[in-house]
């Protein structure tokens, strides 16, 4: 007899935990489950699986409770389970009332750039004074802040949350759930401009998380804010105390600035007793840092905290990486550079990316302490040791004292290091022979230098890979296809340049249905990291079907030798009958495939082996990117569309039918069958151009100034004297060169780099390793960061100026060269 209760009435849990993606889960006793149907997943689809790894209590919605789904739930014994009619407002409805059970000061922050890093700041510069509950990482959406607002507990004394909006009528939820009682606007820039009908309503929408904030400090100088926070939130909240700071003396703070080559010297003038004439140095020359840290200053003044004891912590503040970087390491080991971030639930972000990898056979952490959590010691590392376990994690090397204090809680083999130095004095790399290793430790414990010792050393020539940008370009394309067609991920030559393994592994996580390589060997290394998912093989070879059968990969036969020698293997070794194979057809490209002439013939020998499995039937459109053909293109899908159904009488049944690239995807929705294989779009790229600000670009090449001369005119530069200087000039040698894929097309003048924003061109020949660029007039020094592509310098750009194509640029960067990829 079950006893499942349904509910209807405004949820009231006993759970510490509120979980709305069903492959973080950690702690299922103590866990909610909100089943929230979005555009790419349904979280009613994993109900079942979380009630068996012991989930009691779930959110799902009406709409969404089919017959099926009812009688599943109330199969579910001891579970309480609420419906609702949207689950992303229940569960802010369940963290708006979490929120009213806290008078504490809340510090919202919002605006288009700098959020994370003021909250950051803050957290570092004040947890001497507070116990502060924050938005781990980013979290600053319709669901990232419910999230992050339900951490508050009553040993908390100060909130810092940030809040983000894409479009008109969203800040409205975030403000009822954070209720800031202090408000930070940081400043007003391009992004998601879309969503908006202008810059200034985007403003206004975002100033609706002040509108019951008591005090709102913001930069003045920016007119836009400026404007609507006196005409629009003013009389809406006449109580709110506007400390406003810039250049203008009218500001509640007059802010000045000058720099030298390491510090900024921040000058604060205003009549306000509180602010009254300080002098801040600080350890930043960029200008949206010094922003950034003025907005710091100005709360922690307006807080109390003293202008010396300010000063001390200012000059120990570092820079933070926003990101989460997946790098090579020594000894065939892999890194997880998290350094920046050490609560818990940061630590259970991290944790989860961990679990992702399969690229190695071991999984370690090394952490410190957490520190200002608000928690019981014995209840917080109980907690880690539960995460550590979850996740996978059969190695722990615990740095800190309160980790020593709470060893008898860790039950995974564990070392204790009372502090950085004394492991790094005591260590041996070998241990991490083969491993994943996630780093993650609290600012004062210095990890960087265990990254440090840890990392491969590589040149300073870098691809850095966002994988966030590249999971919004997967949901781009999603979106262009819709929930009924699958997608097939091309991830051959090395997935595009990127990495086959490392983006294979987040596609599998983001659930794609197939993957695709150009040659056996490229599906056997997938197999090796762990990589489940269908892979379709477009090139094998006799010589490699043993290969295939052992790593169930599914050969693509293009024409009948192949197929002849299919069907011998499998005679031969009956059990690879059950393996898969995709059937392409010619229908225009001439490259690979069946023609219509060779139909006959396959149907004939696929009818002699009725136990042969075809999972899909494809071909290529040899001109989806350009409109000239379109009637071509028109022409190829209905010989498709023919021959697949041909193939489908005499199978009897339909398989799985394609033919749609990334430009098809764009230009010819109305072909997109049962699946499309997304190819370059996946990697920020739309060939046909149309839409190419609704994608990201994911990498980031980049290398460093080796060195800098300034030579007369007359000199020349490079091999073959090719680069003849007109005037006197500065020279900067670049690490880069044809060896790491810098193609020798860009000689003599013809490609472009950018050093410290400018364009500086390249002079005489591209060398193997090196390329001399005139930086002529710009501030350049030795070790500079030089962007050769990237969303300054896109990557379109260096195509068009050697007359190729994008896919060329991004598979011919070397392999030599180090991938670095990171979540922000």
């Amino acid at each position: 007899m079950t006893t499942t209760t349904f509910l209807h009435t405004p949820i009231e849990t006993s759970a510490t935990y509120l979980l709305t993606d069903s492959r973080q889960l950690v702690f299922p006793n103590q866990t909610l489950f909100f089943a929230i149907k979005g555009q790419h997943h349904d979280g009613h689809h994993y109900l079942g699986d979380l009630y068996q790894k012991g989930v009691r209590q779930f959110v799902v919605e009406q709409k969404a409770l089919t017959n099926a789904l009812t009688d599943q739930l109330e199969s579910f014994e001891d579970a309480q389970i609420w419906e609702v009619d949207n689950s992303i407002k229940a569960l802010q409805e369940l963290a708006k009332r979490h929120r009213a059970q806290f008078e504490i000061p809340v510090v919202g922050i919002t605006g288009s750039n700098g959020k994370t890093i003021v909250k950051e700041w803050l957290s570092q510069l004040m947890s001497n004074d507070f116990r502060i509950a924050k938005s781990p990482k980013s979290y600053n959406s319709q669901i990232g802040v419910p999230l992050s607002v339900w951490q508050l507990n009553e040993n908390h004394t100060l909130g810092i949350f940030e809040a983000g909006i894409s479009q008109s009528h969203e800040m409205k939820a975030l403000q009822e759930i954070i209720r800031p009682t202090i408000g930070i606007f940081t400043n007003i820039g391009s992004a998601h401009d879309e969503g908006f009908r202008s810059r200034k309503q985007k403003a206004t929408e975002k100033l609706r998380l002040f509108t019951q904030s008591q005090q709102l400090i913001y930069r003045a100088d920016y007119a836009d804010i400026d404007e609507e926070i006196r005409l629009i939130l003013k009389p809406v909240n006449p109580n709110c105390e506007l400390i406003s700071w810039g250049t203008s003396e009218s500001c509640t703070v007059n802010v000045d600035w000058h720099k030298d080559a390491t510090q900024t010297y921040i000058v604060m003038k205003s009549e306000v007793s509180k602010f009254d004439d300080q002098l801040f140095s600080v350890p930043f020359t960029d200008d949206a840092s010094v922003e950034n840290l003025v907005h710091c200053l100005i709360l922690m003044l307006q807080m109390g905290i003293p202008s010396g004891e300010i000063r001390q912590r200012i000059s120990r503040l570092k820079p933070i990486s926003m990101r989460l970087e997946l790098k090579e390491g020594i000894n065939e080991c892999y890194l997880i550079d998290d350094t920046y971030n050490n609560d818990l639930v940061g630590l259970s972000i991290a944790l989860n990316f961990l679990g992702q990898q399969e690229q190695r056979p071991q999984k370690c952490a090394i952490l410190s302490d957490l520190l200002q959590t608000g928690q019981k010691e014995e209840e917080l590392y109980a907690q880690i040791n539960t995460l550590l376990q979850q996740k996978g994690v059969e190695k722990l090397v615990a740095i800190g004292d309160a980790f020593a204090r709470n060893a008898h809680l860790i039950s995974i083999p564990a070392d204790f290091y009372p502090n950085t130095s004394e492991f790094l004095g005591s260590l041996d790399t070998n241990a991490f022979k083969d491993a994943i290793v996630l780093i993650k430790g609290a600012r004062p414990f210095q990890f960087e230098r265990i990254v440090n010792r840890l990392q491969q050393r590589v040149h300073g020539t870098v691809l850095e890979i966002n994988l966030d940008a590249l999971t919004h370009n997967l949901n781009f394309y999603r979106n262009r296809v819709g929930n009924d067609t699958r997608i097939m991920v091309m991830v051959k030559a090395f997935a595009y340049g990127s990495g086959s393994a490392e983006v294979a592994q987040l596609l599998q996580f983001h659930r794609v249905d197939y993957l695709a390589v150009a040659y056996t060997d490229e599906g056997v290394t997938l197999r090796q990291n762990g990589i489940e998912l269908p892979i379709m093989v477009m090139n094998p070879s006799l010589s490699t079907f043993d290969k295939l059968l052992e790593c169930q990969l599914e050969p693509e036969i293009y024409s009948h030798k192949i197929l002849a020698e299919w069907l011998e293997f499998i005679t031969e070794k009956p059990s690879a009958a059950h393996l898969p194979i995709h059937l392409k057809l010619d229908t225009g490209m001439h490259r690979l495939g069946f023609t219509e002439a060779d139909l006959p013939r396959l149907i004939e020998r696929l009818a002699q082996y009725p136990t042969l499995k075809v999972a899909s039937i494809f071909s290529h459109l040899v001109g989806a990117d350009e409109a000239i053909h379109n009637d071509f293109s028109r022409l190829q899908y209905e010989r498709f569309v023919a021959g697949a159904a041909q193939l489908e009488a005499a199978l009897g049944y339909r398989p799985l039918r394609h033919i749609l690239n990334s430009a098809g995807i764009v230009r010819f929705p109305d072909y997109k069958l049962d699946m499309v294989r997304l190819g370059i779009g996946l990697y920020g790229v739309e060939v046909n151009r149309q839409e190419q600000r609704l994608l990201q670009q994911i990498g980031r090449f980049k290398t460093v100034v080796s060195q800098v001369k300034h030579l007369p005119a007359g000199e020349t530069i490079g091999y073959s004297r090719t680069g003849v200087l007109e005037k006197a000039s500065s020279i900067a040698t670049i690490a880069i060169g044809y060896a790491d894929g810098y193609d020798r097309r860009f000689s003599k003048g013809v490609g472009k780099v950018l050093i410290n924003g400018a364009l500086c061109p390249v002079v005489g020949n591209v060398c193997m390793d090196m390329t001399m660029v005139d930086s002529t007039g710009v501030l350049v020094e030795e070790g500079d960061e030089v962007i050769i592509f990237g969303t300054e310098l896109p990557i379109y750009t260096l195509s068009d100026q050697i007359g190729t194509i994008s896919y060329e640029i991004l598979t011919g960067i070397s392999e030599r060269v180090k991938r670095v990829f990171y979540k922000e």
